[in-house]
């Protein structure tokens, strides 16, 4: 987790260096909710670059280990049911499970009538398989039965929606980590700095202050390049 206080205070650090300029909470909150998803989604991509890679280098192996485990804190294992509705935080979907022992394989709605016809590719109870709509997934199983109990799917979900909770005192935005309201970044730890730069990045544009911006392109680079190293 990433306390946002924490990341607040050091945009705002960095920001008003040499009266560059305020980002108000209102303008944070939205910073932060966008930061958030850029970073978020950057893993996949990073991942996907990676794994591409040819050889079994053990400085590619490390970035995708890292990739992995900053993935993992967004993934969740629920059961599902009925016909078969995804959760409504649902990013991407993994895998999908029948009695915690059997994985359904995915299959298109082209190959469906196909497969559900050979007696080869026929589904059972063991040997499951889903298909995937607009609204959710249908399991089959033996007779080219749905499968409605004992299903569960793996998936990884969006993260949750931050906000610096504050209360007004004097005229003066004072955080207050009690409130309801009051969300923190669940991104890893080592994500602080990231989550600061980008929030810096997009602070910029607010700012019209291309000082900002540039800070924020040269850090992300540095530790970019250190990553590397």
């Amino acid at each position: 987790m990433v306390f946002i206080d924490t990341v607040y205070q050091r945009v705002l650090a960095i920001a008003n260096k040499e009266q560059r300029g305020y980002i108000t909470p209102l303008e944070f909150n939205l910073l932060a909710n966008q930061a958030q998803l850029d970073v978020f989604e950057q893993y996949f991509y990073d991942k996907n670059q990676n794994e591409r890679r040819p050889g079994n280098d053990t400085d590619y192996s490390d970035v995708t280990h890292i990739l992995n485990e900053k993935i993992s804190i967004f993934e969740i294992t629920a059961n599902v049911t009925g016909g078969i509705t995804l959760p409504p935080d649902l990013y991407r979907l993994g895998t999908i499970l029948v009695n915690d022992q059997h994985e359904a394989e995915y299959i298109d709605q082209k190959d469906w009538l196909y497969a559900s016809s050979s007696p080869l590719t026929k589904p059972t109870n063991t040997r499951p398989v889903y298909t995937r709509n607009d609204s959710g997934i249908i399991v089959y199983g033996d007779d080219n039965m749905p499968i409605t109990f004992g299903v569960k799917c793996i998936y990884v979900k969006h993260p949750h929606k931050v906000e610096w909770g504050y209360d007004v005192v004097a005229e003066k935005a004072l955080y207050n980590g009690s409130l309801s309201r009051t969300f923190n970044f669940e991104h890893h730890a080592s994500e602080e700095t990231v989550l600061v730069l980008k929030i810096l990045e997009l602070a910029g544009v607010i700012l019209q202050d291309p000082g900002v911006i540039q800070y924020a392109d040269q850090e992300e680079m540095k530790k970019i390049q250190q990553q590397k190293a």
